[in-house]
């Protein structure tokens, strides 16, 4: 037996680990300050922070809250987002750079001082992060990144040795950052958010909001809720409201493995600067620790062997580690902006009552605590101190436009590829294997799973018609195009789309129950 073979299905241990909530659908028309559309750690702190302020606030959460990207985060608090201030410098000004700097700093004390005050144990703990290179060429890269960061504040250094299993070049060291257990902490801050008169609804799909004088969010079930403000904190923007998101994020999936070993790794949290990528963090686990290892990226539903990114991950683990056990595996999907910086603020110039949050990169925890207050801020007082950075309506430099190029090029070409791809006449399945085959003339998935039985869906995307490529890892239908995910039943996994695939009898429905948001 290969050893490097996951026998489980992927469960991210921060979903293992708490007990599942249990929140209301909503029932009936509500009234509301803020609508949030979106149970993630944006929605979540946003909510949090504005019913804090005295707001009237509804999280609108399409499956259960803190089961999405939040979920399957490596859950690491740092402002190092590989080599970013640097770049920031040179492409928007050391201004904007320091507000970027100031705003992810200010996010992991935000944190610390919420856990403590509200006694939330979540396993907070102080770290260095590391930035490391193998190679002789980042050296320099590493060194410009430090000076570029410290003069943005940020205690950076550049380092020789590290206490890693395999030898390095150098490593670039970010002092004050920390680590810690997301969903211990959200969900118990959800719980504080009730008690300040906040409400959290789950099950509960937004499909459409309409604009006027108190904005309406709609839902699939038929109820509306009326706002002053509605924040869009899916992940992927559900609602685009003209702003061309669609052509300005791109999704990438990474993997991740948890293990237990007879090493310790060194108290810090580390990231490769080349590629493939592998970070590496401990977490506390049952009185001990487990190392968690990161890596293998690329676009969603383009890649050919989804389960090959889950074996380099362990064959890296084991030839760097005493592996006593693989403990569990999960991905993640994450949303990328063209620039780099998430897009967070008004949804467009045009729309002065909806907000959003989005494009976090891989760097999701750090990025929606501080969007989180940036968004109350612009809702409260009308400003933030650091929106500029972050304003979806920012300028566009030259690189940002030959990326819109680059990757709307890329769509282009798999919406093409997937028209003229060949499908299989005849159907041949073991259990457990997904093909696509032709049925009546039209494209069909189809996957047999462990009982013998075969589930058929239609394969075109509903979102702008792509077709979706198999992910055997994930057992999923992904679109190679926009990032949408479906399981092999039909529901929606991931956004943007808003409708399940067709079985051949049936026609598009609407989302109901199986979305995460």
């Amino acid at each position: 037996m290969n050893e490097n073979v996951l026998v489980n299905d992927p469960v991210p241990y921060w979903i293992a680990s708490t007990p599942e909530t249990d929140y209301p659908p909503l029932q009936e028309e509500l009234a509301v300050d803020v609508a949030i559309v979106g149970g993630g750690m944006v929605g979540i702190l946003s909510g949090y922070l504005l019913s804090r302020a005295g707001l009237k606030v509804a999280v609108l959460e399409a499956s259960r809250i803190l089961q999405g990207t939040t979920g399957h985060t490596t859950a690491k608090l740092t402002s190092q987002h590989s080599l970013i201030y640097d770049r920031l410098k040179k492409s928007v000004g050391e201004e904007q750079a320091r507000q970027y700097a100031d705003a992810n700093e200010a996010a992991i004390h935000m944190i610390d001082d919420l856990a403590g005050e509200h006694h939330i144990e979540c396993d907070f703990l102080w770290r260095p992060a590391f930035v490391y290179t193998q190679s002789d060429k980042y050296i320099e890269k590493l060194e410009k990144e430090a000076e570029a960061a410290s003069s943005l504040g940020i205690v950076a250094s550049v380092v020789e040795r590290l206490a890693l299993p395999f030898p390095i070049k150098a490593a670039l060291r970010f002092d004050h950052q920390a680590q810690f257990h997301p969903l211990k902490f959200l969900k118990a801050l959800a719980e504080e958010m009730v008690k300040n008169g906040g409400q959290i609804f789950e099950k509960t799909h937004a499909i459409e909001i309409e604009e006027g004088r108190t904005c309406v969010v709609n839902t699939s079930q038929g109820q509306r809720v009326r706002a002053g403000q509605v924040i869009i904190a899916t992940h992927y923007p559900f609602f685009d409201g003209g702003g061309l998101y669609f052509s300005r994020i791109y999704q990438e999936r990474s993997y991740l493995i948890s293990i237990e070993s007879a090493d310790k790794l060194s108290p810090g949290m580390y990231i490769s600067a080349e590629t493939p990528t592998r970070s590496l963090r401990s977490q506390r686990y049952r009185g001990g620790e487990m190392i968690l290892i990161g890596g293998e990226n690329h676009k969603t539903g383009q890649c050919q062997n989804t389960n090959r990114c889950y074996q380099n991950l362990i064959q890296f683990a084991r030839d760097n580690f005493k592996v006593k056990e693989i403990l569990y595996h999960w991905s993640t999907q994450d949303c990328m902006t063209l620039d780099g910086i998430p897009y967070v603020g008004r949804l467009t110039m045009r729309s002065p009552d909806l907000y959003l949050a989005t494009g976090f990169g891989k760097w999701g925890m750090t990025g929606s605590a501080a969007s989180a207050m940036i968004l109350r801020d612009l809702i409260t007082r009308g400003e933030s101190p650091w929106a500029p950075v972050y304003n979806p309506s920012r300028a566009t430099s030259a690189s940002t436009i030959v990326n819109f190029i680059v990757q709307n090029a890329d769509v282009a070409k798999n919406y093409v590829a997937g028209k003229l791809e060949p499908a299989m006449d005849n159907l041949d399945l073991d259990k457990d294997q997904a093909q696509v085959v032709h049925v009546d003339g039209q494209k069909m998935g189809a996957y047999r799973d462990e009982t013998g039985k075969v589930h058929m869906v239609d394969i075109t995307c509903p979102h702008v018609g792509c077709e979706l490529e198999w992910n055997h890892a994930e057992r999923s239908w992904d679109c190679p195009c926009h990032g949408s995910r479906f399981s092999y039943e039909g529901d929606i996994i991931e956004g943007p789309a808003q409708y399940c695939l067709s079985h051949i009898e049936q026609q598009p429905n609407p989302v109901d129950p199986h979305v995460y948001q």
